[in-house]
């Protein structure tokens, strides 16, 4: 791939409330290097990298003595802004993609449209609003800023489970999938946009 094909982009977003910088690599390996200053976020979105196979630079550094909640917000904003970048036109997709996922006890179902029109459908349930120290209602708003600013439709239900941490991890896992099949070059398509309108934008 040469480099003008190369799907990469970096991101930098400063608020008085966060500094984040993301840099990313559709085309990876799945490697991670990641500094949020919350352990648990941390976690996932090194499964998020891994699973995706998108190469992942994240750090942030966001006002943790109010809460952890403009730090999860504003990452999954730059995340998705990295992401739309680093598809450009969306030539060439596969644009779809659904995934069962099971984790022990827990089973999650993932669908994506990477359409260039932005909106999350979320069907999870945590039992506890923490899973540790970290509130659980954030994963929701991760998804959202990362839905809203990637351009993507983005549905997310947590079919059963038990365990609150592997249902937060079953999210983040299934999502890393449908991600990494749907923004896949299908030989097929032949550098075509695949919607009859012509434009994913």
């Amino acid at each position: 791939m040469s480099d003008s094909q190369k799907r990469t982009a970096s991101i930098a977003r400063r608020t008085n409330e966060t500094d984040v910088a993301v840099s990313i690599n559709i085309d990876g390996t799945g490697t991670s290097t990641i500094e949020t200053g919350v352990g648990f976020f941390d976690h996932m979105l090194d499964q998020l990298s891994r699973h995706s196979l998108i190469d992942m630079e994240i750090r942030t550094k966001g006002d943790l003595h109010v809460d952890d909640h403009h730090t999860v917000e504003d990452t999954g904003i730059a995340i998705g802004q990295a992401l739309a970048k680093a598809l450009g036109d969306r030539k060439g997709i596969t644009r779809y993609a659904s995934l069962d996922l099971a984790m022990d006890e827990t089973m999650t179902k993932a669908a994506v449209d990477v359409s260039g029109r932005p909106f999350l459908v979320w069907n999870v349930t945590f039992s506890s609003p923490k899973i540790g120290t970290f509130d659980t209602e954030l994963v929701r708003e991760f998804f959202q800023a990362l839905a809203q600013h990637a351009g993507i439709t983005l549905h997310v239900q947590n079919i059963y489970g038990a365990n609150n941490h592997h249902i937060a991890e079953t999210c983040f896992k299934a999502v890393a999938r449908v991600l990494r099949t749907a923004t896949e070059i299908d030989p097929r398509q032949a550098g075509r946009v695949p919607s009859t309108k012509g434009t994913l934008a």
